[in-house]
């Protein structure tokens, strides 16, 4: 998940604007699945009812509209900033869990969540004085992506509890492609006659940090809370800001180190808050089937 920033930063600088950057990156990853789907997965996804397909479109335009937030942010802010402030879904996720979802999170596990988010926003606003005019803009578009990431957290934390991992991947990147090619298309956005640099920029964003990031965090929806997981969605910026100092030698000062080890605190007090409420409580499958259905 960290080689995302490092990848599209590369993209972007070879001269791919942010929209078709998240169009190609879904669009590859959804034809990659489109072939094991057809070919295990068929007959799951003929047999959905409509508000289960719905619920999956709509999961699909959270996403999709979280990637066009959070990739054009990178064109305004620091990797650093960017990645730790799209990474708040826990505030978003817990809050909409304990509405929603009747996901009930221990206090300890509350205070996990302030912590690791607090550590995000001591990383991005320690770049406020770092002489990018735009930086606000980039800020705000990254707050965006962070609320409608959660969205999709959360309705697949609903979806995975009766749907198998490669049914709903493939309908949720499927529709985000859609969505995203047809943004650039209304926008005018070219999609094509870009360098063969640039398409292999585009494949490995659909295959690493989509393909086997986004969709291991797919596979854990189905056994632990989505604010468990969005939690964990937040050591993303650690990884991306170590990679930044590599690959683009923007190097954190002590107060991002000390927003990294806030992150680092919160992650560990809502893994143990996850594990204090046993699986009956977080996991229950009927439970959260019976969500769906309205019940």
């Amino acid at each position: 998940m960290s080689f995302a920033a490092i990848f599209i930063r590369y993209a972007n600088m070879a001269g791919a604007p942010a929209l078709a950057i998240a169009a190609w990156r879904l669009t590859i990853a959804a034809l990659l699945l489109t072939g094991p789907a057809w070919a295990s997965a068929r007959g799951e996804m003929a047999a959905l009812t409509r508000r289960d397909l719905g619920l999956a479109a709509l999961s699909g335009v959270l996403l999709a509209a979280h990637f066009a937030s959070w990739i054009s942010s990178l064109e305004f802010t620091s990797v650093a900033s960017s990645v730790a402030l799209v990474t708040m879904y826990p505030l978003f996720a817990a809050v909409a869990s304990a509405l929603f979802l009747h996901e009930r999170l221990p206090l300890v596990g509350w205070i996990g969540v302030v912590v690791s988010v607090f550590g995000s926003v001591i990383i991005a606003f320690s770049d406020a004085n770092s002489g990018m005019p735009d930086s606000l803009v980039g800020d705000a578009l990254a707050l965006l992506g962070a609320a409608t990431g959660a969205g999709y957290f959360l309705i697949g934390r609903a979806l995975r509890q009766k749907l198998s991992l490669l049914s709903y991947v493939t309908l949720t990147y499927g529709t985000a492609a859609v969505a995203l090619i047809g943004l650039a298309l209304a926008l005018r956005v070219p999609l094509l006659g870009y360098s063969p640099a640039v398409y292999g920029l585009f494949f490995l964003l659909a295959a690493v940090p989509q393909l086997i990031g986004h969709t291991s965090f797919n596979y854990a929806l189905r056994y632990v809370s989505a604010t468990f997981v969005t939690v964990t969605v937040v050591g993303e910026p650690i990884g991306a800001t170590i990679l930044a100092v590599v690959f683009f030698d923007e190097r954190p000062g002590p107060v991002k180190f000390l927003g990294i080890a806030l992150i680092l605190v919160g992650i560990v007090l809502v893994t143990r808050a996850e594990q204090s409420t046993g699986k009956g409580e977080m996991s229950d499958v009927s439970r959260q089937r019976a969500v769906i259905r309205g019940e």
